[in-house]
C-alpha cells in the first residue's frame, strides 16, 4: 500500500513539478482515494525498479531534448516494444509513462497482447 502511494506521489511531482503545500495536499488526496489492488512480493520489487528506472531517466529526459535542440533529429521509426510478461495496470502505466517521458519516444499504443507500439526520433544514418 504504501509502495503504491509513494510511486503515485512521484508520478503527481513529475507531472506537476510543483512542491507547493496545496500541491503536496492535492497529491495524497488522489494518492490515497486512487483504487488499489493487492500486490504480491514480486509486483512491489517490480515497482522499486520502477521507481530507481524513473530517477535515471530524468538525467536522459534532459539529455535528449538538448541534443533534439542542438541536432534535429530527422528520421522517425515506429517499433514494436514487448511487455514483459504478467504486468499489472499500475506497472503498464508505468512502463508506458517511463516511454514517453523522454522527447525521443512516444507510446502510441497498447496491445493487451502484450506489445507497445513505440515512435522513436532518430539521428539520421549516414550514408
Amino acid at each position: 500500500m504504501i509502495g503504491h502511494i509513494i510511486l503515485r506521489l512521484v508520478i503527481w511531482f513529475l507531472l506537476t513539478a510543483n512542491f507547493s503545500l496545496a500541491n503536496i495536499v492535492i497529491g495524497i488526496s488522489i494518492a490515497l482515494l486512487l483504487p488499489r489492488g493487492s500486490t504480491s512480493l514480486e509486483r512491489f520489487q517490480d515497482l522499486l525498479k520502477g521507481l530507481g528506472r524513473i530517477m535515471l531517466s530524468i538525467p536522459q529526459a534532459y539529455q535528449e531534448a538538448i541534443e533534439l535542440m542542438l541536432r534535429p533529429h530527422l528520421q522517425e521509426e515506429i517499433v514494436m516494444e514487448r511487455v514483459s510478461k504478467q504486468r499489472s495496470p499500475g506497472l503498464i502505466f508505468l512502463d508506458i509513462f517511463l516511454i514517453t517521458f523522454t522527447p525521443k519516444t512516444t507510446v502510441l499504443k497498447y496491445d493487451p497482447a502484450g506489445w507497445y507500439k513505440v515512435h522513436h526520433l532518430r539521428r539520421r544514418q549516414p550514408r
